[in-house]
């Protein structure tokens, strides 16, 4: 499966019961570009997390992996997403990484282009979210 945006091969994962309210579309799983940071649905995910340091070094793992992916895919409309953003956030805080401090490395990373200026929103998100 590749990104429809820089068909870059994506890095797939299940999501919990508890995170897929907060996707684009309902499914059991979902996938993330490592260089431009789109996220995509997923209908037949792997079973087992994958190595989310494939995004970046700075990108974490274990509990807050997921949760701080599919914030990352919802930074394009920060407008509409506020809400599910400061929860997931809050979770990836509650696992022990701090979110902002993740944007402002993978920012400064060399492998990660995103689509989404990850610097303005980091400061636009500073504001929302205190």
């Amino acid at each position: 499966m590749n990104c429809p945006h820089c068909q870059t091969p994506l890095v797939r994962f299940p999501v919990a019961d508890e995170w897929r309210p907060h996707l684009p579309e309902d499914s059991p799983g979902a996938a993330i570009c490592p260089t431009c940071l789109t996220l995509e649905p997923d209908p037949d995910p792997p079973a087992s997390d994958p190595d989310f340091g494939e995004i970046g070094e700075p990108f974490p793992e274990g509990a807050a992996a997921v949760p701080m992916a599919i914030a990352l895919g919802l930074l394009d409309s920060l407008a509409l997403n506020r809400a599910e953003i400061a929860e997931l956030f809050t979770a990836v805080e509650e696992a022990g990484t701090d979110p902002l401090l993740v944007l402002d490395r993978l920012s400064t990373t060399g492998s990660v282009d995103s689509r989404v200026d990850l610097q303005g929103r980091r400061q636009q998100l500073e504001q929302l979210l205190d």
